[in-house]
């Protein structure tokens, strides 16, 4: 098992989370991002909507893997990213 899922409540800005873990008694630091994504009304198309995060989550820092697209919530809908560790191989992967 690679991931621990943690429910994170429901935000209305964006915020970076930090979760200092211990695996195999050696301390680390997991840093997600959790980004808002606004729509214009509640009614936009889903065309539009699925062009939009392509569009964010193409363009976003490429030292940062994309995790979860949240379920929209009015207008907005959450995105969350993971700091990638320096893994050569993570890098690699997400410039595919």
């Amino acid at each position: 098992m690679r991931e621990v899922v943690l429910q994170i409540p429901t935000l209305d800005t964006e915020q970076n989370i930090e979760i200092d873990v211990k695996i195999n008694g050696k301390k680390r630091t997991l840093k997600y991002r959790v980004e808002i994504v606004g729509l214009e009304t509640d009614e936009t198309i889903v065309e539009d909507r699925i062009a939009l995060l392509r569009r964010v989550i193409k363009e976003h820092d490429k030292d940062w893997e994309l995790i979860q697209i949240g379920a929209p919530i009015r207008e907005r809908i959450p995105i969350m990213f993971r700091q990638r560790r320096g893994d050569p191989n993570e890098k690699y992967l997400a410039e595919r």
